[in-house]
């Protein structure tokens, strides 16, 4: 065989050797890409996304949209050519698969979890929404979740309302790991909590529960890095009860990061005119009880998938600003927001026309 032909024979195997390796050889990376997004003001698979009963509700226009990022599931395992496609292309991001998935959480577990703070980034929208309208919300401390295997398993439950721990009345979720953390691993705590059964029954009947109970734990040892600690193997979070109904209909969305936007759209529906004064607005970003906007992950995908809804205008949380700002999409203008005020200052700028005191994003 002429030394010409078998060198291009070689190198014709070795290209499909690469290329099979490539197909075939997993990789530790995961992709995110521009995910939907959905006008909190507006309908969702045929039914408004913000539904108020009980008190009086007013028209709004524009957008205000909630954003999302689409990611591979736990169990995709990406191949060499997918990440280079990924890495070369401008609206998706390749990231290292535990970015994601950390400590190898399964994608059942993922999900589970981004529902849990889907449900608490709603509550917290309206207790943030309405606190800004002066209206008064009810609010304790309650077991959150019981890690399994722990000292509280079968002896406190998700959404027991704890009132005292060792006779000390606990006001916030944070109390309740400085009172723990008062005792050695071994001794014990006694909570004071009302059953979360009788905490629905008197919710549902709009009474003051009455019945208490007093449960013994025999606390642990922490077992992750640093000082050991005394734990029960509860994390405490709150709870509210709300003077009129607020629900939010948004199905196959998970995370925190919806908070901003459902607490603006709550906040425009039942307040007179419009926020936006017609424009289209979209944003991110968490929220906690007072107001305070909160980071997310994914803002790079976040604005390309606003912006190609048509959106002029994205409130973006102070700590994401600056990797926001490095790639903004043309025709998108990025504003800073730290607090629902901020949110809501932006916003009469942005409907009043004058938006040269808008504080925009940097790239510094």
């Amino acid at each position: 065989m002429p030394r010409r032909t078998a060198t291009m024979l070689a190198s014709t195997l070795m290209l499909i050797a690469l290329l099979c390796a490539g197909v075939f050889i997993p990789v530790p990376y995961s992709e995110m890409s521009p995910g939907p997004t959905v006008n909190t003001l507006g309908e969702h698979d045929g039914e408004p996304v913000l539904q108020i009963a009980g008190h009086r509700t007013y028209p709004a226009d524009g957008h205000l949209n909630m954003t999302t990022v689409r990611v591979t599931s736990a169990d995709y395992r990406m191949n060499l050519v997918e990440a280079v496609y990924g890495w070369l292309a401008h609206d998706n991001k390749i990231v290292p698969h535990e970015t994601l998935y950390p400590d190898g959480k399964t994608e059942e577990q993922s999900t589970q979890e981004n529902a849990e703070e889907f449900s608490q980034s709603q509550e917290s929208a309206k207790v943030a929404a309405l606190k800004e309208l002066d209206v008064p919300v009810r609010s304790w401390v309650i077991v959150s979740t019981v890690v399994k295997g722990s000292p509280s398993e079968g002896r406190l439950h998700a959404g027991d309302v704890i009132k005292a721990v060792d006779g000390k009345a606990v006001k916030e979720p944070a109390d309740v790991a400085e009172l723990v953390t008062e005792h050695q691993p071994g001794e014990d705590v006694v909570f004071t909590i009302v059953p979360a059964k009788e905490q629905a029954a008197a919710e549902k009947e709009k009474r003051t529960p009455t019945k208490t109970e007093k449960v013994t734990i025999t606390t642990a040892s922490s077992d992750d890095a640093g000082e050991k600690r005394a734990i029960v193997g509860i994390s405490a979070g709150t709870d509210h009860t709300f003077p009129f109904d607020i629900d939010i209909k948004l199905a196959d969305v998970g995370g925190p990061s919806a908070g901003l936007m459902f607490a603006l759209g709550i906040y425009d529906k039942l307040t007179p005119g419009s926020l936006t004064g017609g424009t289209f607005v979209a944003g991110t970003g968490t929220i906690d009880d007072n107001g305070k906007v909160g980071p997310i992950g994914g803002i790079e995908m976040k604005t390309v998938g606003a912006r190609g809804k048509g959106a002029e205008y994205f409130l973006t949380p102070a700590d994401n600003c600056a990797a926001a700002a490095k790639d903004t999409p043309e025709g998108l203008t990025l504003v800073k927001v730290d607090t629902i005020d901020d949110a809501l200052g932006a916003l009469e700028d942005i409907r009043s026309g004058d938006t040269a005191g808008l504080s925009e994003c940097t790239a510094s």
